[in-house]
């Protein structure tokens, strides 16, 4: 089979890990880089690939198979998703829980119409750990199911910040309760609040005449990413958001827990967990297997919008199935 052919949209952390990413995997080639920016400004150093202004995407419809959506989750995507959906197959990292039902809805439309195969909300969560949600729920049913994010940056949340008025940087901090962790191990199925499981820690770098009491309130009330949290909001200068917040780590644990047998008297506990040095570059790599995924839908046919629930495991592999049977089963 022919490589698929990939475009980036959008060349922040994300996009960038996303090229890194196709260095390294042989049936996946990089076609061209959109950006809104000046493309020649972009380091096409060292890869086959041409830089472009976004405004270009559409003369690429016959030249890119699958279209990664790089872009952020608070205002590019609920306006770039449709648009590329349209055009291309997309898979990409939409990450606004609560809005993803709408968000879905958009997209579904717009792929419907072009006739397109489009992949929604594709990372580790919303992604990989939605997915081992429902395996665990299906396992393991009556229980009780936990989500733990952090320690770590969180790209989403930092790129909501940083679109606020007066803000010129931004980084977001998601940070675990351990006691409430330690709870949910040790078998007792706690009912948590969001405020239970975790807190936000902020650093702002503010603009020279920005209302940092303004920026504060506009944070902690911010729908969907905040206004349901603990958050600590910290104003900074640039060199110490520089010098101390540059590394972007990130994990989490999903957690299922639940009693068997006669009487409920077995407690079994399901975990799933990540830790990661960088999260832009682990979310490239399920952005990138899913690439296949969604590819090997839209070649059977399927169009429209889907999730990760609907991508069979062995889509996203290059392994054949006679490979996977004989090597991994």
């Amino acid at each position: 089979m022919d490589n698929i052919k990939i475009g980036i949209a959008g060349y922040g952390n994300l996009g960038k890990g996303v090229r890194q990413a196709l260095q390294d995997i042989e049936d996946l080639e990089l076609e061209a880089v959109f950006t809104r920016r000046n493309p020649e400004d972009l380091d096409t150093s060292g890869d086959d690939f041409t830089a472009e202004h976004v405004s270009s995407a559409r003369d690429y419809v016959d030249r890119i198979d699958v279209m990664l959506l790089c872009g952020g989750s608070a205002s590019d995507l609920p306006e770039q998703g449709p648009k590329f959906a349209e055009m291309f197959n997309t898979v990409d990292s939409y990450d606004n829980h609560g809005q993803i039902p709408e968000y879905y809805a958009s997209i579904d439309q717009a792929a419907s119409r072009g006739a397109k195969a489009a992949l929604i909300s594709i990372g580790w969560d919303p992604g990989l750990f939605s997915l081992n949600r429902m395996l665990m729920e299906s396992v393991l049913p009556g229980g009780r199911g936990y989500t733990f994010w952090g320690p770590g940056v969180s790209q989403g949340h930092s790129d909501a910040v940083r679109r606020i008025e007066g803000v010129e940087d931004a980084v977001q901090y998601t940070i675990p309760r351990e006691e409430a962790i330690e709870e949910v191990r040790g078998g007792n199925q706690p009912e948590l609040s969001t405020g239970q499981k975790h807190l936000r820690r902020c650093f702002v770098v503010a603009g020279k005449n920005a209302d940092c009491e303004q920026i504060t309130r506009e944070i902690k009330n911010m729908p969907g990413y905040f206004d349901d949290y603990e958050t600590e909001v910290n104003f900074i200068t640039q060199k110490q958001l520089n010098e101390e917040h540059s590394a972007m780590p990130h994990g989490g644990f999903v957690m299922h827990s639940a009693r068997t047998g006669r009487g409920h008297k077995n407690s079994q506990l399901m975990e799933f967990s990540l830790k990661l040095d960088s999260n832009p570059e682990f979310t490239a790599r399920v952005l990138t297997a899913y690439a296949r995924g969604i590819y090997r839908m839209y070649q059977e046919g399927k169009t429209g919008a889907f999730t990760i629930y609907d991508i069979p495991p062995a889509y996203i592999t290059p392994r054949s199935g006679e490979n996977l049977r004989e090597n991994m089963l």
